[in-house]
């Protein structure tokens, strides 16, 4: 045999070996494609679809904003302005407080409602010291605040009254109601009154102040136009004089239930002949409105 043949002999045994190998790996191929194709497809399916984007526009999938929109509460929609009168239209201050805990979004639109309030009632709501006077510190633009005690209301110390009494809407507060608040004595009175010169109801009834206190209130609150001291036992008519003296705008004044007795109204009168007098036996004058 020629070394020709040899040779040919040799190369067409390495070949067919080298096809041999080719034809295995193609086999082996073909075997594991469906698992690999299965594989593929489960990895697919845990993968959010991708938007398509050419040069008109989205043609394909959901935008990345959409999407997220998608999933976003109707409320976290809401224009900052409209959620803080949605959340101002709560009826209860406690509710107002867990609102603000929901997100930084809705903390600023509670401080954005309180801010826009021109009249705050604290009557009926259990709330204390603290609490109340970080919503009246809130509420810069407050004209009208209550605190009234209640059956279930808040129970404000002189510690509330002079939280409050620090806060920027007590210079231009028109009116304050202190109704039965028996936990407040003159010292948190004084402390209110005194920063409160646009001043021009009161109602401080159902207390246990002093003449201490009207002597503050007709030093400070030289606009007040009607005082209702109605059942404060501990206040004089000397309390009284020195607070129509004061207040020279007084226009009607509740003494009910006092113990100052009713002839010595007539020294109130000869300060204010136009000063209306309520919840005496008697009338005093032409002016004097009896209730």
């Amino acid at each position: 045999m020629s070394t020709w043949s040899c040779d040919l002999g040799r190369s067409a045994q390495q070949n067919s070996k080298r096809w041999a190998r080719v034809a295995s790996r193609q086999a082996h191929y073909k075997q594991s494609r469906p698992r690999l194709s299965r594989l593929h497809g489960e990895r697919e399916e845990k993968q959010p679809k991708r938007a398509m984007v050419g040069d008109d526009g989205v043609i394909g999938g959901a935008p990345p904003a959409a999407a997220a929109a998608a999933e976003e509460p109707h409320v976290e929609r809401l224009p900052a302005d409209l959620l803080a009168h949605v959340l101002s239209l709560l009826p209860s201050f406690h509710d107002l407080a867990m609102a603000g805990g929901v997100s930084r979004r809705w903390r600023r639109a509670v401080e954005r409602s309180l801010a826009g309030r021109r009249r705050m009632s604290f009557a009926g709501q259990r709330t204390g010291d603290d609490s109340t006077a970080r919503f009246v510190r809130a509420a810069v633009n407050l004209r009208d605040l209550d605190i009234s005690r209640s059956c279930w209301g808040c129970q404000i110390t002189d510690q509330g009254l002079i939280r409050i009494s620090t806060a920027e809407c007590v210079k231009n507060l028109t009116s304050i109601s202190l109704w039965g608040l028996a936990g407040i004595t003159d010292n948190g009175v004084i402390q209110l009154v005194s920063r409160a010169h646009s001043l021009q109801h009161l109602n401080i009834g159902g207390t246990f102040i002093t003449d201490e206190s009207l002597y503050a209130v007709a030093k400070s609150c030289i606009n007040l136009k009607s005082i209702i001291v109605w059942s404060c036992r501990h206040v004089t008519e000397a309390g009284l004089v020195a607070l129509v003296g004061g207040c020279r705008r007084l226009e009607c004044i509740n003494v009910g239930g006092m113990r100052v007795p009713p002839e010595s109204f007539a020294g109130l009168l000869a300060i204010s002949p136009a000063l209306q007098i309520r919840s005496i036996p008697q009338i005093l004058n032409a002016n004097v409105q009896v209730s």
